[in-house]
């Protein structure tokens, strides 16, 4: 009897600093919009994806920049040195300096006025090739915030249980003191007495399991959210099962309305239409207009001065056409318009998978709230059972087995119901990040 006291006492100090642990530990409370608030503003991928932003908005600037006017100025000095300067012609002879110098400077400015198009396909397909890249990073926030929900869940379902195995421990406890006081009054077995010290111990297996998960799921939520790693945890009550389901065809429809890859899809083709037409901009003929000014001075002094220099203008302008493109282009577009159609099955397929990944997550919420109306049946009629039993046995007429099983059922009963609470909201925001409005 001292050692099954000492092997009492020896459990409930372990399960005493654990509690202890676990109510000191928690260093923060945050209710699941803090959570995702914090993991959208400390997530690297979505730094990465600004990144892309940023690329592909400086990509577009530089197309827009071709289509700008080009200018370009030079000044350049040439000094020649002529030993052989006389030259006879006969009767006559020309007579040259020994040496020569010469200033030649030059100012253009060139704009192309008509090019088939091609600058402003260009701009376009640049900009709709960066809203693409918008939308990636819409799906990376999307990803980011749901990986953050679902660690939260994790937590909460791991918190829950053990406020329950702390809940049965001290029901277990005095059951057990009622069984020792029965031995001691010779009203049962040794026996009976061993049984509740072992549904203690499992409680305690059970309850030491759920402290390390505890931890690692701790950790990892540390690391999503950018808190230090030490800081320990504690989740509000999100388990609200209050929210009405609507029709499976409404969130079909909102999917499609609002699903990243269907508008990535439509953007795609638009990039792919915007390709053909600027293939086809390539055979038509280029107009393009330009004025020059040109500054020629003989003296040493680059400075001008009079009747040492001259300062030709010239304005001109320029068609030209490579009537080869015609029939050189011809399988550019067929290859062009083969990658739109392409795209266009693409957009098929993503719209029959979107379908049945919004009838699972669908189905699997309608489950999960039907598995909560039956759990909190079998949650009444499980702790009548055991108030039944717990009764019988103090009066004598029930086994210690009998009550035992009872009060395990319950047990098993109340985890299984916080369980799947936390799941039915799991599947909740799952349901909802399908139809693409998880962050909106």
């Amino acid at each position: 009897m001292v050692k099954a006291v000492q092997k009492s006492g020896i459990a409930i100090l372990l399960v005493s600093l654990i509690t202890v642990q676990f109510a000191h530990a928690q260093d923060r409370t945050l209710t699941i919009d803090e959570a995702v608030k914090l993991g959208l503003a400390n997530s690297k991928t979505l730094k990465l994806s600004q990144s892309k932003i940023d690329a592909a908005i400086a990509k577009y600037n530089v197309v827009k920049d071709d289509a700008l006017p080009t200018g370009s100025a030079s000044l350049a000095y040439n000094r020649a040195q002529i030993p052989a300067n006389t030259l006879d012609l006969g009767s006559q002879s020309i007579h040259l300096p020994d040496g020569a110098n010469a200033f030649l400077g030059t100012a253009s400015l060139n704009e192309r006025i008509y090019a088939g198009g091609r600058y402003r396909y260009a701009q376009l397909s640049t900009e709709l090739l960066t809203q693409v890249t918008r939308l990636d990073a819409e799906k990376d926030r999307d990803q980011i915030a749901y990986d953050v929900i679902n660690a939260y869940y994790t937590l909460y379902k791991v918190l829950q249980s053990q406020k329950i195995v702390t809940q049965n421990l001290s029901a277990v406890d005095q059951q057990l003191k009622q069984a020792q006081r029965f031995f001691d009054q010779g009203l049962v077995t040794k026996n009976d007495v061993l049984r509740f010290q072992l549904q203690r111990s499992n409680i305690e297996l059970n309850g030491i399991d759920l402290e390390s998960n505890r931890r690692i799921i701790n950790y990892n939520l540390d690391v999503l959210l950018g808190l230090p790693e030490s800081t320990d945890l504690k989740t509000t009550e999100v388990a609200d099962n209050s929210r009405t389901l609507k029709p499976l065809s409404s969130y079909i429809d909102t999917a499609f309305a609002s699903r990243q890859e269907l508008r990535q899809l439509d953007l795609q083709n638009k990039v792919a239409e915007t390709n053909i037409k600027s293939i086809k901009a390539e055979q038509l003929p280029n107009v393009g207009v330009g004025a020059s000014f040109y500054y020629i001075d003989v003296s040493a002094n680059p400075l001008p001065q009079s009747g040492q220099y001259i300062t030709p203008i010239t304005l001109g302008a320029t068609v030209s056409w490579n009537f080869g493109s015609l029939w050189t282009n011809k399988n550019k577009v067929a290859q062009a318009k083969i990658e739109q159609d392409e795209t266009v099955i693409r957009k098929s397929i993503t719209t029959d998978n979107l379908k049945t990944e919004i009838n699972r997550n669908y189905q699997n919420y309608q489950t999960a709230l039907n598995k909560i109306k039956l759990l909190e049946t079998s949650i009444e009629q499980a702790g009548e059972n055991n108030k039944i039993l717990e009764s019988k046995y103090q009066s004598n007429i029930a086994s210690v087995t009998d009550r035992v099983d009872a009060q395990t059922l319950l047990y098993q009963a109340q985890i299984n119901l916080e369980l799947a609470k936390a799941d039915a909201g799991l599947a909740y925001y799952t349901l909802l990040k399908s139809t693409g409005k998880l962050n909106k």
